[in-house]
This record gives structure tokens, C-alpha cells and sequence, in this order.
């Protein structure tokens, strides 16, 4: 309960000094909180799950509206042979696995889960680009430099 209180009270220090392109602040309101608060769900990185890392729940609950979600899926392709694809979506399909953490969400099709499970999703905010990143892949022997393609473990 202390550590919870201490991760709020460093989140909402770093809330009031960190301004976000256009003079708006990070994550602010109530809502996040509460939408926040409302999911009991914090799936471990187990065989077959994704896990989000903080930045990511608290990117996709500031960018996300109602029904939105985080789409992860993997395509042939990229200088490694796979690539990452993330967009925003409102319509799941029967073989996608849902994940949610925070009362975030992040949904995988079948085909995509295979080259991702165990491996962790990430919002990274540099000078040159702020972008969602796939984390600690299991699956992946190798990567590019960039992060958003990679080969896969035989």
C-alpha cells in the first residue's frame, strides 16, 4: 500500500512538471485515475501473455476513447524478417487475445501471439520519436536497431 501511494505521489509530482507538446500536461484527470483504479486485472508475463510496462498503460488511457484499444500485431517484413505493428481499434475479433493492465488494453491475434508471448510493451518518449516498443521478446533472437523488427527464435 506505501509502495502504490509512493508510485502516486512520484506520478503526480512528475503530472505537474512535465509538459507535453502543445503546453497540455501529462495524464491529469480524475477519469484516469478512476479508469485506472477500476481494473483489477495485472496479467503476469507468463507463456501465452504481454505485459505492459507503466508508460504504456498511462499513454494508452490518455490517448484512448471509450471502446479504443491498443492493436499489436506482427508482420513479415522489416530488416530482421518481422515487424511490429501497433494501431488503435474498436472491433475484437474472435481470435484475438485481450490483455489488460490498469484499465489499458492491448489485443494480439492468435497468429501475432505466437511471436510475442512473454514479451512486455512499452511507450518510449525520445526527442527524435515517442512510439510504442516491444520489450524483452521471447520469441525474438535478434532485432534491428530501431526496435520495430526482429528475427525469430528456431
Amino acid at each position: 500500500m506505501a509502495a502504490a501511494r509512493g508510485l502516486s505521489l512520484r506520478a503526480a509530482a512528475l503530472r505537474a512538471i512535465t509538459p507535453w507538446p502543445g503546453g497540455r500536461l501529462l495524464a491529469a484527470s480524475l477519469a484516469l485515475k478512476a479508469r485506472r483504479e477500476a481494473s483489477s486485472s495485472s496479467p503476469e508475463a507468463g507463456e501465452g501473455q504481454i505485459r505492459l510496462t507503466d508508460s504504456c498503460v498511462q499513454r494508452l488511457l490518455e490517448i484512448t476513447e471509450g471502446s479504443e484499444f491498443l492493436r499489436l500485431q506482427v508482420e513479415g517484413g522489416g530488416c530482421s524478417g518481422f515487424q511490429y505493428k501497433f494501431s488503435l481499434d474498436t472491433v475484437i475479433n474472435p481470435d484475438d487475445r485481450v490483455f489488460e493492465q490498469g484499465g489499458a488494453r492491448v489485443v494480439v491475434d492468435s497468429d501475432s501471439l505466437a511471436f510475442v508471448k512473454g514479451a512486455q510493451v512499452d511507450f518510449s518518449q525520445e526527442l527524435i520519436r515517442s512510439s510504442f516498443q516491444v520489450l524483452n521478446n521471447p520469441q525474438a533472437q535478434q532485432g534491428c536497431s530501431c526496435g520495430s523488427s526482429f528475427s525469430v527464435k528456431l
